[in-house]
């Protein structure tokens, strides 16, 4: 197994941990780990071909689903917290 997997490993388990805090705990960590995630997909992407970045991207945004749609629509300029 590669570093690259290793990290990524232990990326998955410290989201794990991440979800299991109280909500005004998550954010920082959750962050943290939302910024992370681009860098770790790239790098497995370059060690193991494009179309495995691709799934890890699919999943990323699967996790990531709610944070990401927030920040699209703040940087639309809309009311972030309405559902359309």
């Amino acid at each position: 197994m590669t570093l690259s997997l290793i990290i990524c490993c232990l990326w998955v388990l410290a989201s794990a941990v991440v979800a299991l805090l109280p909500m005004k705990h998550q954010y920082k960590p959750g962050f943290t780990l939302l910024l992370a995630a681009p860098l770790l997909i790239i790098w497995i992407g370059y060690d193991y071909g494009w179309w495995v970045g691709l799934i890890g991207l699919f999943a990323f945004g699967s996790m990531f689903r709610n944070p990401l749609i927030y920040f699209y629509r703040r940087f639309r300029g809309e009311d972030p917290k309405v559902p359309q």
